[in-house]
């Protein structure tokens, strides 16, 4: 849940709240300091909405990169003996895990 304040920031009860979503134990003067930052992080993310970007290209990276691939090969893979040889349960020509879902 996400409330604001009067001011349109975050409050320091969603700091708390979120911390307690995720089972953190802050202080209350790490919540008032995480509180601020999280208000300046929005803060600027607002200005971000106010800017043109209608003819910026997408990027993934500012810089230029390339991935450096190589071509595909077939080659012969481990027979399914040789594969299965240690495994601690099998069945048939696969690997046997325990049931996690119920």
């Amino acid at each position: 849940m996400v409330s604001k304040d009067n001011n349109n920031k975050k409050s320091e009860i969603d700091v708390g709240y979120v911390a307690k979503l995720a089972r953190l134990a802050l202080t209350a003067d790490e919540i008032k300091r995480l509180g601020k930052q999280l208000n300046d992080i929005l803060g600027y993310i607002g200005k971000l909405n106010n800017v043109d970007t209608a003819k910026v290209q997408p990027t993934s990276h500012v810089l230029p990169l390339k991935n450096v691939e190589r071509t595909d090969k077939v080659v012969p893979s481990l027979r399914i003996e040789e594969t299965l040889k240690n495994a601690p349960l099998k069945e048939n020509s696969f690997f046997k895990v325990p049931k996690v879902i119920e």
